[in-house]
């Protein structure tokens, strides 16, 4: 097989196209979410601490050489968080979708298994097969509607041949 075949089966599975949608979709997620504290929280924000701008919090170290930009990185926590909350409550959301699914499957579990045409579709046991092995006692007498001894030849009320043709005799224990 082609190295080309090799990588198009691989990249065709259902898992990885399913992967590379999540990323693109998430990657969309997050520059909305970073619009949102960067365009509106972060600006609102500064309000209630007397107008500073986040972006100019910058620590300089060893004499301006280098620069800790702890304005970004409050704004990177404050992107995270809303991103987790956000991915908390689909995951909460589909997790209670999946308890509903599995409780409907357990109902109709549970009704089918109520169902008497189900019972007889159910798998033979073999104690059943055995039970079933074992002669019937009596039979009724297909002429006068008697019940005899199962292994009777002749019926003992009317008399009548019980022949292998009459084997069609309901049977009773």
């Amino acid at each position: 097989m082609s190295l080309f075949k090799e990588f198009k089966q691989f990249a065709m599975r259902g898992n990885i196209v399913d992967l590379a949608v999540g990323v693109v979709i998430g990657g969309a997620f997050q520059s909305i979410v970073t619009s949102l504290v960067n365009d509106i929280i972060m600006p609102f924000t500064s309000v209630f601490t007397g107008r500073v701008n986040y972006k100019d919090w910058v620590i300089d170290i060893f004499g301006g050489a280098a620069k800790i930009q702890i304005g970004s990185f409050i704004t990177a926590i404050i992107n995270f968080l809303i991103v987790a909350f956000t991915i908390f409550l689909v995951l909460k959301y589909i997790n209670k979708l999946n308890k509903k699914i599995d409780d409907l499957n357990k109902e109709v579990t549970e009704t089918l298994n109520k169902n008497p045409i189900m019972k007889f579709t159910k798998k033979i046991e073999k104690k059943d097969v055995e039970e079933k092995k074992e002669d019937p006692k009596t039979k009724i007498c297909p002429y006068c509607l008697s019940e005899i001894p199962y292994k009777a030849t002749k019926c003992c009320y009317c008399t009548s041949d019980l022949t292998e043709e009459n084997e069609d005799n309901k049977v009773t224990n």
